[in-house]
């Protein structure tokens, strides 16, 4: 009687692993990708800036000039707001007043903000960049966990100095903002296209 029990349940567990093995060739287990939520982009569609300031360029109709108030803040500094994404350009300017020194140390420095995220960052990359109007801008394009994974500064090396940060204030993934942060590049690229001195 015993023997008859053991081989019935050996029976049964062979039976079982042959349907998990029937089960498993017919339905292979595949991991699903990494998803993102979805992100809905308004179209690049540009205003000019109120002629206030030292410059003027053209930026995003989905987007709102706010005065920056950081308490160190320079009256022509100023904040592109995009209340859809919670982003922001920030915008630095300094007159140069014809001073090479002056202007270098206001270089150095927006290199060093930028590179201040080397903890954070997997790459961070600087080029020149010649407009279409003929201004030379630095761009620094950051890549990783970053809040600002986007910065510029445009001067005409003897009165104007102007510096832009793109800042996610967001604690979401920069991977799964990437559409922001190209949607952004684009963006900072029209007002480097566009900007004029006053």
């Amino acid at each position: 009687m015993r023997k008859k029990l053991i081989i019935k349940a050996f029976g049964l567990v062979l039976c079982g692993f042959g349907l998990m093995g029937c089960h498993s060739s017919n339905n292979e287990f595949a991991p699903k990708p990494r998803g993102f939520n979805r992100i809905d982009l308004p179209m690049h569609e540009y205003q000019t800036l109120a002629n206030e300031h030292p410059y003027s360029f053209e930026y995003s109709k989905n987007a709102i000039i706010q005065k920056d108030t950081f308490k160190n803040a320079e009256p022509h500094w100023i904040i592109v707001f995009y209340p859809k994404f919670n982003t922001r350009i920030q915008f630095t300017y300094k007159p140069v007043n014809n001073d090479p020194n002056r202007l270098q140390k206001m270089m150095a420095d927006a290199a060093k903000l930028a590179f201040n995220h080397d903890k954070k960052a997997y790459s961070i990359t600087d080029k020149l960049l010649t407009t279409k109007n003929g201004k030379k801008a630095v761009i620094f394009e950051l890549e990783g966990e970053v809040p600002s994974p986007y910065q510029f500064f445009v001067t005409d090396s003897t009165k104007h100095y102007l510096r832009g940060a793109v800042y996610l204030m967001t604690a979401t993934e920069n991977d799964s903002l990437k559409p922001i942060i190209d949607y952004m590049k684009v963006d900072s690229r029209h007002i480097l296209e566009t900007l004029k001195w006053q």
